[in-house]
């Protein structure tokens, strides 16, 4: 198992760095940001910075989408990225949330995800590609090389990754739900003549080491109202079906019946006060808390359900702590252990 570090790109940008260079020091393999140019910082201007100071960690955006900026202009980013530093970037992508909302927008449609992803992933493999009657190519790209990971909770969503993604990407930890949508995603592939061992799976969710449960949770509790955004808008769609006709979990929609608005201004924060619609249960089930080995215990679980890497979200008050013991503990766990002589 991978396991990657998801960062707000909050200023200072140099804290940013900073702790991108941590990561990569305790063996994270993947440092992710948020995309949503109006609540923090730019983030490719950051990861830019980012891959100019680690020399291992992919990096990509958690998630982007197909509204905020041409695909085109997307595509280029990284193959400049991956020219200046060897092809150590990612793209994830999913429909929209806050980048699109708090401008007045809405997610886009799958069609268009699905478009967005041929484009970008195309032109950031240095290929031509048809786009708007035309076709295009980058004349000064050459051998960059790009994997789009889809992010997808609904039925249709789930659907789309396992037929074009290169990978999936999951945001919540809850055992029991991974394992409902890895095996949408992983039939979904195998449907469209795809071999489902192919992709890679990415669990994310808050990683939290420590021994104050009560505190904990109120750290991540704004994971829960995140999330509940896309269960509200797959609600919408499916209504409240689940379960009984292999809609939706009932683990992902019922908590969100207190839901009552939400506010963008502190999104993805843990003061976040328009969260406590979600209970103590969703938040341990969504995140990963506790000791070191409740950590372990968790991830070998995901192990098992075939998720190939974990990315934990940082938004809380003991990065540092949480590094280390994902570093000297943790991560150390989770790899396959290679003997010197047998």
């Amino acid at each position: 198992m991978d396991f990657g570090v998801v960062l707000q790109t909050n200023p200072p940008a140099a804290r940013v760095v900073q702790l991108a260079q941590l990561a990569e020091a305790h063996g994270f393999g993947h440092v992710w940001t948020f995309d949503s140019h109006l609540l923090w910082e730019e983030p490719y201007v950051i990861h830019s910075a980012i891959l100019a100071n680690t020399h291992r960690v992919s990096v990509g955006p958690f998630v982007t989408n197909p509204a905020t900026r041409d695909w085109t202009v997307t595509a280029s980013v990284f193959a400049t990225l991956n020219e200046m530093y060897g092809n150590r970037t990612i793209c994830g992508i999913g429909r929209g949330d806050s980048a699109v909302r708090v401008t007045g927008g809405k997610p886009t449609t799958l069609r268009e995800l699905r478009e967005a992803i041929h484009v970008i992933r195309e032109l950031g493999n240095s290929r031509s590609v048809e786009y708007n009657g035309t076709t295009l190519q980058f004349p000064w790209s050459h051998g960059s090389s790009l994997e789009v990971w889809v992010a997808a909770y609904g039925p249709l969503a789930l659907k789309l990754a396992g037929e074009v993604g290169d990978g999936f990407i999951l945001q919540l930890a809850d055992v029991d739900i991974a394992a409902w949508m890895i095996k949408a995603v992983r039939d979904a592939a195998e449907a469209a003549g795809r071999d489902p061992d192919a992709l890679s799976f990415c669990v994310a969710a808050p990683m939290y080491i420590g021994d104050d449960v009560a505190h904990m949770r109120e750290q991540c509790r704004w994971f829960g109202g995140m999330v509940g955004n896309h269960v509200a808008d797959i609600v919408a769609k499916y209504g409240t079906r689940s379960g009984g006709d292999g809609v939706v979990p009932d683990a992902l929609t019922s908590y969100i019946a207190g839901r009552q608005g939400y506010d963008y201004n502190t999104h993805g924060k843990a003061d976040n006060d328009h969260v406590d619609f979600v209970p103590d249960e969703i938040v341990d089930r969504f995140c990963v808390l506790g000791s070191a080995e409740e950590h372990i215990e968790k991830l070998k679980q995901l192990k098992e359900l075939g998720v190939t890497q974990f990315a934990g979200y940082l938004q809380h008050d003991s990065k540092e702590e949480t590094l280390r013991v994902y570093g000297e503990t943790v991560i150390p766990a989770l790899r396959e252990h290679v003997t010197a002589k047998r």
